[in-house]
């Protein structure tokens, strides 16, 4: 599966931004997880994929530093366009994590 991360439109990675705020077995954890997703497509271990509404997607994890959100957006049945990414903090998603990555879904769809 091919994979990419939603970017600002000066091009900085909304993604590479959320990785150095991360520990380094945290950041390397998640690294290692989308390794996995390019590798093994949606049966990758230690994940779970679920839909929030239309065309956007949660990966749900768990690794050492906590939980872990990211949104995505499959633009093909083999490439995943990552739009926002974001720490667990309760049972549903903040509102604000959702705005985001609506914003960020309709940049993409145009």
């Amino acid at each position: 599966m091919k994979i990419t991360f939603h970017s600002s439109s000066s091009g900085r990675s909304y993604f590479e931004n959320f990785l150095e705020d991360l520990n380094r077995e945290d950041k390397a954890q998640i690294l290692a997880l989308f390794e996995d997703v390019k590798k093994y497509g949606f049966n990758a271990i230690g994940c779970q994929f679920r839909p929030i509404e239309g065309k956007l997607w949660e990966i749900k994890i768990r690794i050492t530093g906590g939980g872990w959100r990211f949104f995505y957006v499959m633009l093909s049945l083999d490439y995943m366009h990552v739009l926002h990414s974001y720490k667990k903090q309760g049972q549903k998603a903040p509102k604000h994590e959702l705005e985001v990555a609506r914003k960020r879904l309709k940049e993409v769809l145009r």
